[in-house]
């Protein structure tokens, strides 16, 4: 659901497991969502090399890998720590208001 200002409901927090991926959608666009610590973040599920899901990938020490060639990406930037990917990733605004995630799409 959107509101007005660009916020979406994209899932419950109990949904979350702490350092583990979950797959997203906001609008059409597939999102990756990670609870690491206190905080929950919100990035591009599709890794910037090829068309892996990182939903699908691994996570330890901060950092996402890439489930089909390795790449890793810091999960509160988006920044690409390791090749063979280049490009960051895109890291989205969250908001958690009880048990609900939302996310804004800009």
């Amino acid at each position: 659901m959107q509101g007005s200002d660009g916020w979406h409901r994209v899932a419950a927090l109990a949904e979350l497991i702490a350092d583990a991926p979950f797959p997203a959608k906001l609008g059409g666009t597939p999102i990756a969502l990670y609870r690491v610590g206190d905080r929950v973040y919100a990035l591009d599920d599709v890794c910037t090399h090829e068309l892996a899901l990182l939903s699908q990938g691994f996570v330890e020490g901060g950092a996402v890998e890439c489930p089909l060639h390795g790449a890793r990406f810091d999960i509160a930037t988006g920044r690409c720590l390791a090749p063979p990917a280049t490009e960051n990733l895109r890291v989205y605004e969250v908001r958690v208001e009880g048990d609900e995630i939302f996310v804004r799409a800009s």
